[in-house]
């Protein structure tokens, strides 16, 4: 299958049988929701999946995902909550600067309410709830006035939408988590609510000190991190449109073309991106999706979504295998009006020489009628540049990293390949021509292309240097 599926694991998905029928039905990647849970909790999924990958002979990536600083209320002593009416004021901060004034929000994140301006915005309960500060006083509260009518509960999240605040995306759980994760042997990190992209380096330094090379998944959660785009990407190795945060962030009717708009940017770069939250949410509870649901899966596959991602509906659905299975089918729908409207499309002035040789492997692929095109790289760079001008031939990439292997799985058309024996043949040409011949998906006479870097001499190859037609 060419575009990706991420599961998330949950208890209608963790047993070993499941975990093997979603695998069949197309999962690449599964997600571990650490948000519900710690390292430990894991321990037997993970072994699960590593048992399925190795009965169904394909690489599965497992997916970290990190909880991050989810800001929340504290515990209000009204057990029945606080309703607010539109324009009624409320004080906000530590329960030791609380007044009997106004109603009364508990809320002790000093580096939240030393950040807060008047004039600022502030959501509560995934948007329900939107307030103004009015001011922000000198005994540690904040003055907010309810732009609408609701109630508001103990421990609802509170999003500052558009605002920069000095909250790292990792917290000391987070790093806690990854430092288990990864010695448990996790194949790729999503870290939440980034803002910046020294959000980003700090994930990579400590992922570097633990001797494990895995890619990075950036969450789009926050507008301060979608204006910081073009940095994190340049920081990134995957990127995660979380519609669900991000349309807090943001006004709803917007929602749409930022999608777009990071999917465009992220193809631009050559970097896998995944559309996130409520794709198929009513199959948690039913056989069948909406209309407007399998709408919405196919577009992102026609906006260039490398991956589509399923929470609830495989986490705690009573359909996880049969969600898997009606994706599959929209997203193939979907890339055969891709592959309809296909053309060449030529790499931007500002790119360099890696983007051409993919562009050329293309023409050349679609010239001779190929049948693939077959990329050798140890970073799977060259196999993400071929991928992301979406040729409607099949992307075999081959890879003596193993880190490379679990990120090619986020990768749009790519089917990774372990050559697990680098030393018996050092030319990345003649192991792309070896497993050429070798391979049972390719007939005597067919064509392939091969993108591969060629060393002259003793030298050591540095980067995709070579475009070749072969025939088996």
């Amino acid at each position: 299958m060419r575009t990706k599926i991420v599961s998330t694991i949950g208890p209608a998905s963790r047993s070993r049988e499941r975990l093997l029928a979603l695998a069949k039905a197309g999962v690449s990647v599964f997600r571990l929701n650490f948000s519900h849970g710690v390292a430990a909790d894991f321990v037997t999924t993970i072994a699960d999946i590593r048992s399925v990958e190795q009965e169904i002979g394909r690489p599965i990536t497992i997916m970290q995902d990190l909880s991050g600083p989810k800001i929340r209320l504290g515990v209000i002593p009204d057990e029945g909550g606080i309703q607010l009416e539109k324009g009624t004021r409320v004080l906000l901060g530590p329960e030791a600067a609380r007044t009997q004034e106004m109603p009364y929000l508990p809320f002790d994140h000093p580096l939240i309410l030393e950040h807060l301006e008047k004039g600022d915005r502030m959501v509560l309960a995934d948007g329900g709830l939107q307030f103004t500060v009015q001011e922000r006083r000198k005994d540690g509260l904040a003055v907010l006035v309810a732009e609408n009518s609701g109630l508001v509960t103990s421990r609802k999240g509170l999003a500052l939408p558009g605002k920069i605040t000095r909250v790292r995306a990792l917290t000391d759980k987070d790093k806690a988590d990854l430092a288990e994760g990864l010695k448990m042997g996790v194949d790729a990190v999503a870290i939440s609510y980034v803002q910046t992209a020294d959000d980003v380096r700090e994930a990579k330094a400590l992922i570097a000190k633990s001797g494990r090379r895995v890619p990075i998944v950036v969450k789009l959660e926050r507008q301060a991190a979608v204006d910081n785009l073009e940095e994190i990407l340049k920081e990134t190795d995957v990127v995660m449109v979380a519609r669900g945060d991000l349309g807090v962030e943001c006004p709803l009717p917007l929602l749409p073309m930022l999608q777009k708009k990071i999917i465009e940017a992220c193809n631009r770069m050559s970097k896998p991106v995944i559309v996130a939250t409520q794709m198929l949410l009513s199959m948690v509870n039913s056989p069948a999706p909406t209309r407007a649901e399998t709408t919405d899966v196919a577009n992102a596959v026609l906006d260039g979504a490398d991956c589509v991602m399923l929470s609830e509906e495989t986490a705690m659905g009573n359909f996880p295998v049969e969600t898997v299975q009606y994706m599959h089918r929209i997203t193939t729908e979907a890339e055969n009006l891709l592959q309809e409207r296909f053309c060449h499309k030529e790499p931007g002035k500002d790119k360099g020489i890696p983007e051409f040789l993919a562009y050329s492997a293309c023409i050349l692929a679609d010239k001779a009628g190929a049948k693939a095109i077959v990329s050798h790289s140890l970073s799977g760079k060259s196999a993400q540049q071929v991928s992301a001008r979406r040729p409607p031939q099949a992307i075999y990439a081959l890879t003596t990293e193993s880190s490379s292997v679990r990120l090619l799985n986020f990768v749009w058309g790519v089917t990774p390949v372990f050559v697990e024996h680098p030393d018996e043949e050092t030319s990345h040409l003649l192991r792309a021509e070896n497993f050429i011949a070798a391979s049972p998906d390719f007939a005597p006479g067919d064509c392939v292309v091969i993108t591969a870097g060629q060393t002259t001499g003793e030298q050591t190859p540095r980067g995709t240097n070579l475009v070749k037609l072969y025939w088996k």
